[in-house]
């Protein structure tokens, strides 16, 4: 009888650990789901279009300051910050879901880990070691900026086939909130969503001028601010909005092609650019690595330092001059 009695005893702790564990999993699976879950990175992808934009309502500016930074500390200091909105607004611009205080405090960990490494574990001077922590700081923006270039230029390319696609569905007698929303669902990412956050805007009560100004904010290209004036002029004068966006459909996609050719005429030079860019230092290294005596005294004997550093400064300003160049804008 006491046999049997422990066996019911251990069974069931045994199914009060198991439900314990059961319902522990769930729990904390409805907390990623409420933070991190497809609903929330929508809401929180909202918020940060919002926070991005350019409406003074105190409803706007309590969320944009939600929006900086999750620390309170962090977020009292960044409403001090002057731009820091558009410091916010160059990060939606990148597609990437950070905030303001995450780039600045990515920054400010890389260039004192760069500091660190080059002064106490490279034993190298402070003011080299300063100038690693600068070139470690900037590679988060750097990084931010290249994702915000790619994702522009994305845009770019996928503005034509979206002009298309609204001047059929007006043409076919939808409106053009509904011509906006068959945007936003058929086209491909990235142009989709800001077309949804539009059209998402406009349901909401938002004045059609303000969505467009505020998507104007979001993605600042000229052939969309073609479009978004287009549609204010005809909403105020009148006329025919749907031969207006097929030719302006037409004028990118010319101006694209133009580009494109201009690219290829050009990649003689902007291959001459890299090699110029390249070579100085390749043939350093090279040499370093075959005569490292002949190539020493240029960063151990003063003089060779100070022809190194003007020979830095002056290639920097060839480079610049040369980025000048090659870049023919269109």
């Amino acid at each position: 009888m006491l046999t049997s009695l422990g066996g019911n005893y251990f069974l069931t702790v045994m199914v009060l650990v198991f439900v314990a564990v059961v319902l522990l999993l769930e729990g904390l699976y409805l907390i990623w789901k409420s933070y991190k879950g497809p609903e929330a990175r929508k809401i929180e992808k909202r918020l940060l279009a919002l926070s991005a934009s350019h409406d003074d309502t105190r409803q706007a500016q309590l969320l944009k300051q939600q929006m900086l930074s999750g620390v309170p500390t962090l977020e009292r200091f960044l409403l001090r910050v002057p731009r820091v909105h558009g410091m916010d607004r160059f990060i939606l611009q990148s597609g990437l879901d950070w905030t303001v205080s995450r780039l600045l405090l990515s920054c400010a960990a890389l260039g004192a880990l760069g500091v660190l490494i080059t002064t106490v574990l490279a034993h190298q001077s402070l003011l080299l070691g300063l100038l690693v922590g600068g070139v470690c700081a900037a590679m988060p923006v750097l990084y931010v900026h290249g994702k915000r270039r790619k994702r522009l230029g994305a845009i770019e390319q996928q503005l034509p086939d979206a002009l298309d696609l609204m001047v059929r569905a007006l043409r076919a007698g939808h409106a053009f909130s509904s011509a906006l929303q068959m945007a936003g669902e058929e086209m491909p990412e990235p142009i989709a969503g800001e077309f949804r956050i539009v059209h998402d805007e406009v349901n909401f009560g938002i004045a059609l001028q303000q969505a467009l100004t505020n998507l104007s904010e979001r993605v600042p290209i000229t052939d969309l601010r073609y479009f978004i004036v287009s549609v204010m002029i005809q909403r105020e004068s009148g006329g025919n909005l749907t031969e207006v966006l097929g030719n302006l459909s037409r004028l990118i996609r010319e101006r694209l092609k133009l580009v494109g050719k201009i690219r290829v005429l050009s990649s003689e030079g902007r291959l001459s650019a890299w090699v110029l860019v390249v070579l100085p230092f390749a043939l350093a290294a090279l040499m370093n690595y075959v005569n490292p005596e002949f190539m020493s005294p240029l960063w151990k004997d003063p003089i060779g330092i100070v022809i190194l550093k003007y020979t830095l400064g002056l290639m920097a300003i060839g480079i610049l001059m040369l980025r000048k160049i090659i870049r023919i804008r269109v």
